[in-house]
Parts: C-alpha cells; sequence; structure tokens
C-alpha cells in the first residue's frame, strides 16, 4: 500500500467567546464558565444552561472526574486522525459536575473502562493551543 500524505491534525480555532478556556489551558489550568449560582457548566456560551442565566463569570476547577462513557477509535474518525489510532474518545464527568469530551492518554486503550478515575493532562500543540486530554489517576 502506497504512503498516504500526512494531514495536519485539526485544532481548535478559539473565539471570544472560548478565549478564557484556551488561555487558561495553556497555563495548565482547567476554568469554566459558570452562572450566577456558581453551577459550572460546559461547552462554553452566552446563556448558561438550565437557569437561562446571561450573567455568567469564569473560574477554575478541580482537573479530575470520572469516565462516563468512551469508544475506542481503531479505524479514525477522519483522515487526519488515520496515524493517530488506536486512540480513546471519551466523554469524563468532571468532579465540579460538567461533562468534557476528551481523549484518553497515559494508558493501554483496552484498559479504559466507564467509572475509571483521571486526572486532565496539557498538550502543547501549537503555540496558540493547548489540548486537555486525560490520564489515569495515580494512586
Amino acid at each position: 500500500m502506497p504512503d498516504r500524505p500526512t494531514i495536519p491534525l485539526p485544532l481548535p480555532k478559539p473565539t471570544p467567546l472560548t478565549q478564557p478556556f484556551w488561555d487558561a489551558a495553556k497555563q495548565r489550568k482547567l476554568l469554566l464558565p459558570r452562572d450566577s449560582a456558581g453551577r459550572y457548566f460546559f461547552y462554553p456560551r452566552p446563556i448558561a444552561p438550565g437557569s437561562m442565566d446571561d450573567q455568567l463569570d469564569w473560574g477554575e476547577v478541580d482537573p479530575s472526574g470520572t469516565i462516563y462513557s468512551f469508544t475506542i477509535d481503531r479505524r479514525g474518525t477522519a483522515p487526519a486522525f488515520v496515524g493517530q489510532v488506536p486512540y480513546v474518545i471519551a466523554i469524563v464527568e468532571l468532579d465540579a459536575g460538567p461533562h468534557l469530551t476528551t481523549n484518553i492518554i497515559g494508558c493501554e486503550v483496552d484498559d479504559v473502562r466507564v467509572g475509571m478515575r483521571v486526572e486532565a493532562v496539557f498538550e502543547d500543540v501549537s503555540d496558540e493551543i493547548t489540548l486537555i486530554k486525560f490520564t489515569p489517576t495515580r494512586s
């Protein structure tokens, strides 16, 4: 089979609404939006889900949680990801409450389990973007 051309991985494109999240990630922090009652949510949006509150701010949360759901991609969800397989796409329920879609790294893909405790790791992928991924908790 001939070599496939290398396709660069797509990177997030911060917007004014999401920029605080990406700035915090660059500083190795997990910052999430919250409503005026202090309830965190994710993904960033101008109105809090559930309360319709538009008086929002950002707060730092503990970057740990539990795997809520996951799948193992063994083929590549898009051509740019073919060279990354196999990898885990997971939904992590943060201890602060919100769920984040992320990757699980630092272990064999077949060792990942629902309910596994995980903690954030920060991966610099460009000068502007640091991705937040998760690894099994070391304890």
